[in-house]
């Protein structure tokens, strides 16, 4: 009998990402195609991509789609670095219909939701138990939570409220680069955001993602705060990884 697979699309603000994933192994067949997203990244340019990755992979089966939107039902609700039309669009609709699709073999989820399912899926067993979080540090600051392994979906902890700022705004990635800081200046605010979400929901551990996570040594011992914090290990590719399995599973949160 052959591995289970799936198909995974990340939908981001500068690229939409795609590939046939290993459900066994929690990994990436071949190569993913990226392609940069559409200006303006309206429903219609991006499900045009979106199904022209898919045909490129020859791909028939259930296909899993994350936007950095909070999405319910397979409606989004808010559009973070993609165009604000998609706010009401019923995204799953659509992309079943570019792709020639039953409605049923489209999943659309949040992006850090779809990043979070791979990591705990696949990542150490402490992933799993109890209140975990895990945050991509990018553009702005994604975040999902977890009870026991189960998705809470649709969190919005990058807009937590910190000294009178968006916490995105000042503790993102984005922030230390436009800003020029060094790791020790963004550290302490991201030390001030994590202390901001401990005193919300005490996490039992946080799982760090984005780009920066790659030089996790560079930054996480520089933190000053009470939860674990570790590095994610699926990285870049945990957004597809995370759309497939939740399309395997069937189900639009």
């Amino acid at each position: 009998m052959g591995a289970a697979r799936g198909f995974g699309v990340d939908i981001g603000g500068s690229g939409i990402k795609g590939c046939v994933v290993d459900l066994d192994g929690g990994k990436l067949e071949g190569e993913r195609i990226r392609i940069p997203t559409p200006t303006p990244s309206t429903p219609e340019a991006v499900s045009e991509v979106v199904a022209s990755i898919v045909k490129d992979f020859g791909w028939t089966g259930p296909v899993g789609v994350t936007l950095p939107s909070v999405v319910k039902r397979g409606v989004a609700h808010s559009a973070a670095n993609i165009d604000k039309s998609w706010i009401g669009t019923d995204a799953a609709a659509l992309f079943a219909g570019r792709l020639g699709l039953p409605a049923d073999q489209v999943t659309v989820l949040n992006d850090a939701d779809a990043a979070g399912i791979a990591e705990v899926r696949y990542g150490q067993p402490h992933d799993q138990t109890g209140v975990v979080v895990l945050l991509t540090f990018g553009t702005g600051i994604g975040s999902a939570l977890f009870l026991d392994g189960k998705l809470i979906p649709n969190t919005e902890f990058g807009h937590l409220e910190i000294d009178g700022h968006d916490a995105e705004t000042r503790a993102a990635a984005s922030a230390k680069e436009e800003e020029d800081l060094s790791w020790e200046q963004w550290a302490k605010r991201v030390t001030r955001y994590v202390h901001g979400l401990e005193n919300l929901i005490w996490p039992d551990l946080i799982i760090a993602g984005g780009g920066v996570s790659k030089k996790a040594d560079k930054w996480l011992p520089l933190l000053d705060v009470r939860t674990k914090v570790v590095a994610a290990e699926l990285r870049n590719d945990a957004g597809i990884v995370g759309a497939a399995v939740a399309a395997a599973a069937g189900a639009n949160p």
